[in-house]
């Protein structure tokens, strides 16, 4: 990460016809999607860019918010406001996001934040479709990309093909239970949430940061239920992509 402070080099005119506000963010915006700035960069404070610049602080405050809203730079308080890293933007199929992450260029690290097998509660049970007392495992993961933490990912899965804690750190959750069952197809529901404190400190997030949830039910050859999922992704680094054709 570059320890360097990124300090704009802008040139300000209060009798153009574009806002203030707009002739800071788009020359930022405009060093980041070129590179000249690179993710991690940290950039100048709002009090010192409003000082040097001889604007308001609001005028500041609402450029750097824009370029926050577009998924540009990340501000946390205490840490200061930093350059996002490039956000992913993945096809909804299939696939685990470890083995997409790997497969466009990034690196993956992921801990285990916690792993239960016990019998299914009846509300457990309901979500797989098995008698209650079934043994499941329940499980917490955080996916980092690039170093980055992405996603945090609860499953639900018969304990008879989950893998086990130390596989889910090193490999990818669907490379691993294809050992034992076919996935053949899920239904997916993609929403949005506030972040709670202990999720925004997980992701490395403000209090209340907007997530994108993901709830997917995935089933085998026979139609039975293999896993649940209940993602959390970073909204400001993540996106799904779908094609759409006529009929």
């Amino acid at each position: 990460m570059n320890s360097d402070i990124y300090t704009p080099d802008i040139s300000l005119d209060p009798h153009s016809g574009t806002p203030l506000y707009q002739q800071i963010e788009i020359p930022i915006a405009d060093a980041i999607q070129s590179g000249e700035v690179t993710p991690g960069t940290l950039i100048e404070d709002e009090i010192s860019m409003s000082r040097r610049l001889g604007v308001s602080r609001p005028t500041t405050r609402q450029a750097l918010q824009r370029l926050v809203d577009n998924g540009l730079i990340i501000r946390k308080r205490g840490a200061g406001t930093r350059v996002a890293s490039s956000p992913i933007r993945r096809s909804v199929e299939l696939t685990s996001l470890a083995s997409y992450l790997q497969e466009t260029g990034h690196t993956v690290h992921t801990r285990v934040l916690s792993y239960a097998i016990a019998p299914a509660t009846e509300h457990q049970a309901a979500i797989l479709r098995v008698p209650v007392g079934t043994p499941v495992a329940a499980i917490e993961r955080l996916r980092h990309s690039d170093d980055t933490p992405l996603a945090i990912l609860r499953n639900l899965i018969p304990a008879r093909i989950a893998p086990d804690y130390i596989e889910l750190e090193r490999g990818s959750l669907y490379s691993l239970m294809r050992r034992s069952t076919t996935l053949v197809r899920a239904d997916q529901i993609i929403g949005a949430r506030n972040a709670s404190a202990t999720e925004a400190e997980l992701l490395d997030e403000v209090r209340g940061a907007t997530l994108l949830t993901v709830q997917r039910t995935t089933f085998n050859e026979s139609g039975e239920i293999i896993e649940f999922g209940d993602h959390l992704y970073r909204a400001s680094m993540y996106s799904f992509r779908t094609e759409l054709t006529a009929l």
